[in-house]
């Protein structure tokens, strides 16, 4: 499998589960637990405005960190890493692994003209290619 040749819209799913920044933390790690995700992006007035995922959620519920009623909006990473449906898979590893940085994203939200089409996640990547 030619990774150059695959754009993330190839890979990408489509149907993308979000919730509003006024989501209780408790009822989104909930929501990615239900739905088997590692990822929820955060979208206010259909503008995308943050990203929660289930490591940090879980992590941060277990340790006890968070006060009761704690919102998605107080806790959720504002810098999301985005890429475009038509942009190839080799930029998205590059996207994935930041350059000039230890730390891996596993998922990048996909924008097309402001809007969310879809999200692409390392597993998506790893069941594409063949070996």
């Amino acid at each position: 499998m030619m990774l150059k040749n695959l754009k993330v819209k190839d890979l990408m799913t489509e149907n993308v589960i979000t919730i509003p920044p006024t989501e209780d933390v408790v009822f989104a790690f909930e929501k990615l637990m239900k739905f088997k995700i590692s990822s929820l992006p955060v979208v206010n007035k259909e503008n995308l405005v943050g990203i929660v995922t289930a490591t940090d959620l879980g992590h941060n519920l277990i340790l006890d960190k968070y006060e009761l009623g704690t919102t998605v909006e107080k806790v959720m990473v504002e810098d999301v890493a985005t890429i475009e449906p038509d942009d190839d898979i080799v930029s998205a590893v590059g996207k994935m692994r930041r350059i000039g940085s230890d730390e891996i994203i596993n998922q990048l939200v996909v924008i097309d003209d402001g809007k969310i089409k879809g999200i692409i996640s390392d597993g998506d990547i790893i069941r594409a290619i063949k070996t």
